[in-house]
């Protein structure tokens, strides 16, 4: 056993063990319907986490808990060892370390890309101009969208607004990144064209948790499947150990609907 609880952490520190994002005892209720049921998870820095499970199954509402898109009745989550708060400027400053990317885009569409990309780092960061757009264009090259910076997002097709969303929120330059099933939206011939851009994030060490449908991404591109039912995680496990031999009766019956198509 580690003795290194015996000597105290200054609060400034970030030591490696500690959680880039600690989600503790979550309950999410809409009216009478609990949508998240006692939730804990961990996630770790430079680590891929999908989460998987049928419709309804609260993994989409645990993933906009992460920055307070869903305000929660009960338990807590840290940010980098900060409590997220419920409202004001502190909100705004830790949410700006969280990036997000819908299933919908999101994009302004009365707005070219390269304004789209620009508009948080300039209004939240205080970048300027010049310098939100260098990052912009660097970032459009980076998701292979160089020659898109001038067009509006109704010019694009879906998988090039959806990496268009994904430039937008790595140009806060984010601690994680949140995809709430981000392909689901998309023609199946432009899917792929999303998922290797955050195959190479994968790559990168960015921090994920992937909300999503895409087995095949969960299975090879994931360091930890976390599976979902009812508002609860039924279990978490590697991919290979997920797939292969799920622990409870709710996995293998999902796994035994999807896999066998």
């Amino acid at each position: 056993m580690s003795t290194a609880d015996s000597s105290p952490i200054p609060a400034d520190a970030a030591p490696a063990d500690r959680p880039l994002v600690r989600i503790s005892h979550v309950s999410k209720f809409y009216g009478d319907f609990q949508a998240l049921d006692d939730v804990s998870l961990d996630i770790r820095r430079g680590e891929v986490v999908a989460v998987i499970g049928a419709s309804g199954s609260g993994k989409s509402t645990l993933c906009r808990t992460i920055n307070r898109l869903e305000t929660i009745q009960e338990g807590t989550i840290e940010i980098d060892g900060e409590l997220l708060p419920e409202e004001g400027r502190e909100l705004t400053r830790l949410r700006a370390e969280v990036g997000m990317v819908f299933q919908s885009f999101n994009l302004f569409p009365h707005r070219t890309v390269l304004d789209n990309i620009t508009l948080a780092p300039m209004r939240v960061r205080r970048q300027p101009r010049a310098q939100a757009q260098e990052r912009a264009r660097e970032l459009l090259e980076r998701v292979g969208l160089a020659d898109q910076a001038s067009k509006r997002p109704t010019q694009l097709s879906g998988g090039q607004a959806q990496r268009v969303a994904i430039a937008r929120a790595l140009a806060m330059d984010p601690k994680i990144m949140l995809f709430d099933e981000p392909t689901s939206a998309l023609d199946p011939e432009m899917i792929n064209e999303v998922l290797d851009v955050m195959k190479d994030l994968a790559a990168e060490g960015m921090t994920m948790l992937v909300v999503t449908h895409e087995m095949g991404f969960a299975r090879s591109v994931a360091d930890r499947v976390v599976f979902m039912d009812a508002g609860q995680i039924v279990e978490e496990a590697p991919p290979a150990e997920f797939f292969s031999a799920p622990r409870s009766e709710r996995a293998r019956d999902f796994l035994s609907k999807i896999l066998s198509h």
